[in-house]
Order: C-alpha cells, then sequence, then structure tokens
C-alpha cells in the first residue's frame, strides 16, 4: 500500500486525484494539505510514503524545502494548468529536493481515461520507493575535507562534456555548473529526463544562476565553449562533426528520447578520447551503452558516487559494467571536469 499526501488549494484538481486514486487498491490518499504549512504538519502526523504536491505559486519550492528539513518524504511535484511561469517554478522544486514533475491525468470520460490513471499512479509509487535524506537550513562543510580521486597518468584534454541524469538530476547539475568557470574552454551537452514543457524553464533558471550560458539546443547550432546545451522535449541531442549540435526526431534508445547512451556514442564518433561523460543520478541503466562506445574511443568517464545521488541507478549500471574512470561526490565533480578540460 502506498500512502499520499496530496498539497493543493484546487477543488478541481482534488476530486481528480481522488477519482485516479480511488481505481487503483494499492494506493492510499491520507490527507489533503491546503497550504505549504499544513503539508509540513500533516507530513508529520501521518508520515505519508510520499508526497504530491501541485505546481503553482512561488512558494512550491520553499515547501519542498520545509519538508526536506522537517520530515524528509519523497515529493512529486504535479502540474495541472499550463503556463509559462511553470518551468521557473519546476527547476526550483527541484532543486529543493523534488524527484519529478509529472503532468496531472486528465479526466476525459473514455476508456483512455484508465490508461491515463495507471500512468500517473505508476509513477507516484515507483518514486515513493526512493530513499530522500534530510537537508539543512545552513549548509556548512566546516573542517570537512573529501577525498580526492587518484590522478591517473598524461591523458589527452577533453573537448567536449556530455551529462546525462534523471531523478534527481536538475539539483546535480546546477551544483556542477556552479563549480565551472565562466571560460570553461568547451562546450557541455545535457541530457535530462523529465516531463515535457519544463526542459525551457529549467534552462532559463540554470542561465540565470550560473556563469555559463544556459539554453535549450537547436539542430545545426554552432558548438561554442562555455555553453551548455539541454536536449529539447523529445528529442535526440548529439553532434554533427566538431562543429555543429545535432537535435533530431529519432527512435528512442531502451525507451529514452532523449538519451543518455544516444549522447555519449555521438560525441565519442566525433571526439574520440577528447569526450568526457558524466552520469548523474537517476533511475534505470541509461547511459551505460553509450560509454561503452566513449570508453573504446578513449573517452573518459565520471560517475556520481551513492552517497550524493538521489536514486544510484544509472550510476551505479555504467561502474557495474566497469565503464567509469572516477566516482566522485556531486559537489567534486565540476573540479574534475575543470581538471580534465585545462590540464
Amino acid at each position: 500500500m502506498t500512502r499520499i499526501l496530496l498539497t493543493t488549494s484546487t477543488p478541481a484538481l482534488e476530486q481528480l486525484f481522488k477519482k485516479a486514486a480511488g481505481t487503483d487498491a494499492a494506493v492510499k490518499l491520507v490527507g489533503v494539505a491546503r497550504s505549504g504549512k499544513d503539508a509540513v504538519r500533516l507530513t508529520g502526523e501521518h508520515l505519508p510514503d510520499i508526497i504530491v504536491v501541485e505546481l503553482r505559486g512561488d512558494d512550491t519550492a520553499e515547501t519542498v524545502r520545509e519538508i526536506m528539513i522537517a520530515v524528509p518524504t519523497p515529493v512529486v511535484m504535479v502540474s495541472y494548468q499550463d503556463g509559462s511561469q511553470l518551468g521557473g517554478m519546476s527547476a526550483r522544486a527541484l532543486e529543493a529536493g523534488a524527484l519529478a514533475v509529472i503532468p496531472a491525468p486528465t479526466a476525459s470520460g473514455t476508456s483512455l481515461e484508465q490508461a491515463a490513471f495507471d500512468k500517473f499512479l505508476s509513477t507516484i509509487k515507483a518514486m515513493a520507493q526512493v530513499k530522500v535524506v534530510r537537508q539543512w537550513r545552513k549548509k556548512t562543510r566546516g573542517d570537512h575535507r573529501v577525498k580526492e580521486a587518484p590522478e591517473t597518468a598524461a591523458h589527452t584534454r577533453i573537448a567536449i562534456v556530455g551529462i546525462a541524469a534523471s531523478t534527481g538530476g536538475p539539483a546535480a547539475i546546477r551544483s556542477i555548473l556552479r563549480g565551472l568557470p565562466k571560460d570553461f574552454p568547451a562546450p557541455i551537452l545535457v541530457v535530462q529526463h523529465m516531463s515535457n514543457g519544463f526542459i525551457d524553464g529549467v534552462a532559463a533558471s540554470l542561465d540565470a544562476t550560473v556563469a555559463l550560458k544556459v539554453k535549450v539546443g537547436a539542430n545545426g547550432e554552432r558548438l561554442r565553449p562555455g555553453t551548455v546545451y539541454l536536449a529539447p522535449d523529445g528529442h535526440q541531442l548529439g553532434v554533427s562533426g566538431k562543429l555543429r549540435l545535432r537535435v533530431v526526431d529519432e527512435d528512442p534508445i531502451q525507451g529514452f528520447k532523449p538519451s543518455g547512451s544516444y549522447l555519449f556514442g555521438s560525441i565519442a564518433r566525433a571526439f574520440n578520447g577528447e569526450s568526457l561523460a558524466v552520469i548523474l543520478t537517476g533511475m534505470g541503466d541509461d547511459g551505460t551503452e553509450g560509454l561503452r562506445a566513449l570508453r573504446v574511443a578513449g573517452g573518459k568517464v565520471i560517475a556520481q558516487d551513492e552517497k550524493s545521488s538521489i536514486v544510484f541507478g544509472m550510476p551505479k549500471s555504467a561502474i557495474s559494467a566497469g565503464l567509469v574512470d572516477f566516482v566522485l561526490p556531486v559537489e567534486d565533480i565540476a573540479a574534475k571536469i575543470t581538471a580534465l578540460a585545462t590540464a
């Protein structure tokens, strides 16, 4: 049984959620919070397996943050209404600790309605299994020192960086990009698995808070150093030679579109030993197959460690396959990328 706390002030969404939950005996709605303050209080009282929070209002991210401080519990954001402002809200909520943003199902009154409810609830039940960690109001490192990964022998300076992430990825990506200098000498291509409609907001939020230029990539666009290109919704992201971005509507790779494996394979073919792949937190094993081609080409691979990963699926798959050169906590990845790009 998956016990769910819903946080919404929209009656129509509440009724839709109750209708969806009523179709699955394996889920139980334990309460409805009308505000962020109520959500924190009711989480402490009911101890739900997961909290579903409507993506609405500028205080959404603060609600997530307070839950992670007071009663750490998996949080999934649900978008009920369209709006250009939702992208920015989703980026802030994901950085605060939300696991994912998913669209609410549509009550169509047709045979497709149950399929939409099933997909919606299965995502929530899967996210309820994720183990989250407590956050703190003020992060201090004090005298703590993270061990540096051992340096390898002489290597080819990398000329391109590919990053793939899923659950927990937006916060990890932001942490890494914040640690890179404005004059970073290589382009960075990013595949982030998320629901359609939010990547533009994530790109805008990152662009406003990191030194590098961050944008959603366009096919044929010239690759520029110090620029971060995010894969657009429903398209594969790669490169066309060493000069141009490749954004195409090609088949999914093992169910993923965009796919980390597509990205890594593409940069490996064009840049060979000048390639660097970074595999971050996320469910599943996307990226692993592409890393095989990259390693054959002589490229390097960094994987996020288990302790700093929200979900240690994608990194674990790459590590278990023997395809990783460095396993690092997320806070140390930027320094390693910089070292490999400038040495």
